[in-house]
């Protein structure tokens, strides 16, 4: 079993709150995490739909039968279940009793912030990181982990990622899609999946999308946020230092592992990724998402943010404690001066920290003058320098 690094968060976690509930997508090893990390909690799995009509007929006696608490997979299946959690955690203030997982980012998030406020806490949890995949795959090259991606069960049985991914998004238009929102032509919405894989990395364009689709403009709104929900997609918003302008600006749109990515855009192989015209954004999906997982992982929130006007463009700006903290993304093996330019730009123009970073392709790392240049394979250095 993959040792998975919010283990030992969860443990913290659920030493000071009375309940946990673990976010998701779906096969990211929520479940596994969570039995192996409370093993002595009896589980409720909502799946199951014995177990889901009695939580919906009789929520109060299937409760009764775990009077020190339980593990709930797939809460989302069941949200009611969450106003009798309430009631029972009221009267007891014992913490780690609950622990709860999901798969549906905003509905259930909005649940358990409205039934549960200040009983939970709340983590979020994505397929495996580099880390983690370091301590069975250290030999992968770095095409081979694009193409394949981290899902948890694709990794470990070594399964084939087109045949895997392609009953993912099966499963995920039947299950997730259709208990989200009632979407008449499945077909329809898998085309803008694919239309949304050849936009990561890129500027959300509502329009443009909603052309190309023959839908309205609302119907797309409406598409994003399925995809946000279920951890397909998140956004990466532009930084202004005026706060307003980072929520009402055009965001940058990424996919959050790059195995199904790869699918969707029709790429099947390591070799077939290397002259791809997408390679570039694939790879820069690749590292922006490796570190909302080193931030995730640490119940850490979001610092990211991407930089464009008509002079300087940069694909990641941390914010930290000691000042802006610019990063490039470069999708080249071979280092070169010219990949820096952007860099020389920010640190003259923007109130940035001492140093910046270059992630590339390439295997080895190395500092020149106040650039750090980060192999794609240590990319645990990002997230450090990111945490600061």
């Amino acid at each position: 079993m993959i040792e998975r690094i919010l283990k030992k968060e969860l443990v913290n976690l659920a030493s000071q709150y009375r309940v946990v509930t673990v976010l998701g997508p779906r096969q990211a090893g929520k479940s596994t995490l969570c039995r192996s990390t409370f093993p002595q909690k009896p589980t409720i799995n909502l799946e199951d739909p014995e177990l889901r009509k009695l939580a919906e007929l009789d929520p109060k006696g299937l409760l009764s039968q775990f009077p020190e608490g339980c593990f709930i997979d797939e809460i989302q299946r069941c949200p009611e279940l969450l106003s009798y959690i309430q009631v029972i955690v009221d009267k007891d203030n014992t913490s780690g009793q609950f622990i709860l997982s999901g798969s549906h980012q905003l509905s259930l998030q909005q649940a358990v912030s409205q039934s549960l406020a200040g009983r939970t806490a709340i983590v979020k949890l994505l397929p495996l990181s580099q880390e983690e995949l370091v301590t069975i795959d250290s030999q992968a090259k770095i095409n081979e982990i694009l193409v394949r991606g981290s899902y948890p069960e694709i990794v470990a049985n070594n399964l084939q990622p087109a045949q895997a991914f392609s009953f993912y998004v099966q499963t995920y238009l039947e299950r997730d899609v259709r208990q989200m929102q009632a979407v008449r032509d499945l077909s329809l919405f898998q085309s803008f999946l694919s239309l949304l894989a050849g936009r990561s990395g890129c500027l959300l364009n509502i329009s443009s999308l909603a052309n190309e689709l023959g839908v309205s403009e609302n119907t797309v709104k409406n598409w994003i946020s399925i995809a946000e929900a279920t951890f397909v997609v998140f956004r990466l918003r532009p930084y202004y230092k005026n706060l307003t302008k980072r929520q009402v600006k055009s965001p940058k749109l990424y996919f959050y592992d790059t195995g199904l990515l790869c699918y969707l855009l029709g790429i099947r192989t390591a070799e077939q990724l290397q002259n791809h015209p997408s390679r570039g954004a694939i790879f820069e999906t690749y590292v922006v998402s490796e570190v909302m997982k080193y931030l995730w992982n640490r119940v850490r929130e979001s610092n990211l943010y991407f930089f464009a006007d008509n002079q300087l463009e940069l694909d990641l700006l941390a914010e930290t404690s000691n000042g802006l903290l610019p990063i490039e993304i470069k999708s080249s093996s071979t280092f070169r001066d010219d990949l820096l330019k952007q860099l020389i730009k920010a640190d003259s123009r923007l109130p940035v920290s001492k140093g910046n970073i270059l992630v590339y392709a390439g295997d080895s790392s190395q500092q020149i003058h106040n650039t750090k240049i980060i192999s794609c394979s240590k990319l645990a250095v990002l997230g450090e320098a990111v945490c600061a």
